[in-house]
């Protein structure tokens, strides 16, 4: 049985992607060990196969990359594996020395174009520093796959690197609904899942809400711009027309997700990696079966011209926005919504991941 060492730089508890794939592979024959780190606010986690979260003094900004790229490269210097898998831009460097050193299999999985993150915008001195890291390692890469066409031609131009592509779509399952911890009576819930960072759209979204009767706009996670949203929110006195979940972990979530009018995804264009961007939870709602509002740009765009399954925000004012949404909930969507969740599910991206691993170069 192959031993492969995942890495993240999260601490596990929501990644899906990383979930999906591991336990893909635990599945099918592979040993499994999961390595992110371990947050004060990481909550206790149960999986098939092995996982180990990593303390660190530095949680963030260029101390922790350092001291976590330091300790996972001597964490996988003496540990058994026979392949590597490698997680965004960030976990790349210490697999890539390891798998030099000790002649083992290297795959790398792109969630993003990681030096093209909005954070790094104004910082041209550390993006400088990841696009190095990037030029000097991912021509050298045969195994490597990530998330939508776009960023797999853009590699394929810019280092003449070859990506597979598989989706960050759910596993195929029925809708159960929860119930969430407010009253809502008959409002309509206009949902957001993921993280609460810069670009995404959220301001707008809250602003939007000014123009929305018997609406309510209910944020499911954290980030960067949380307390500055909640501010937002209190001093334009929308308190009751904005909730905020913070984290839910994805068994939960997938019971909440359900009980929305619509999901919105919002970002803006801030940079090829948004630009780019085919965001998980744009398939999470399909699956739920609700309605998409998204931006327009050209991943997230595509999904709903093939599929009718929602609308393209191509005015981002709050007034037009909030007309559209007005519009969009008098419309029909479930039969298109039934066709696309059969399309997008994990069953059928999984295939594509194990011809990866079983044929790694």
């Amino acid at each position: 049985m192959k031993r492969i060492i995942v890495s993240v730089t999260n601490d596990i508890t929501t990644d899906q992607r990383v979930a999906k794939v591991c336990n893909t592979l635990h599945n099918n024959d592979f040993d499994i060990l999961l390595i992110g780190r371990q947050l004060k606010i990481s909550k206790s986690i149960d999986r098939p196969y092995k996982t180990k979260r990593i303390k660190l003094f530095f949680n963030k900004g260029f101390l922790f990359y350092a001291e976590y790229n330091i300790r996972l490269f001597f964490i996988l210097l003496f540990l058994k594996k026979d392949l590597l898998l490698a997680n965004d831009l960030d976990t790349l460097l210490p697999n890539y020395i390891i798998s030099r050193l000790q002649n083992k299999k290297l795959v790398y999985d792109s969630h993003e174009l990681f030096p093209e993150i909005p954070e790094l915008v104004n910082k041209p001195f550390t993006k400088k520093i990841w696009s190095s890291l990037e030029q000097f390692i991912l021509p050298k890469l045969k195994n490597c796959y990530t998330v939508c066409d776009s960023i797999a031609a853009y590699y394929k131009d810019k280092y003449n690197t070859s990506f597979s592509v598989i989706k960050n779509v759910p596993v195929a399952k029925e809708i159960i609904k929860g119930s969430f911890n407010f009253s809502y009576d008959n409002k309509k819930i206009i949902l957001y899942q993921g993280a609460v960072n810069v670009g995404r759209g959220l301001e707008l979204m809250i602003e939007t809400m000014i123009h929305l009767e018997n609406f309510l706009f209910v944020i499911i996670g954290s980030g960067d711009i949380l307390q500055d949203l909640q501010k937002i929110v209190s001093d334009k006195n929308l308190t009751d027309k904005v909730i905020f979940l913070g984290r839910i972990n994805p068994d939960e979530l997938q019971k909440l997700t359900p009980l929305a009018t619509l999901g919105i995804s919002l970002e803006e264009d801030l940079g090829l990696n948004y630009r780019y961007a085919l965001p998980n939870k744009i398939f999470d709602y399909i699956q739920a079966e609700i309605p998409i509002l998204v931006s327009d740009l050209p991943e997230m765009k595509q999904v709903v011209l093939d599929f009718n399954v929602g609308e393209i925000a191509t005015e981002r004012t709050p007034e037009k926005l909030a007309l559209q949404i007005q519009k969009m909930i008098s419309k029909e969507y479930s039969n298109q919504l039934k066709i696309a969740k059969k399309e997008f599910v994990w069953e059928k991206e999984k295939q594509k991941l194990l011809q990866i691993f079983k044929n790694v170069k």
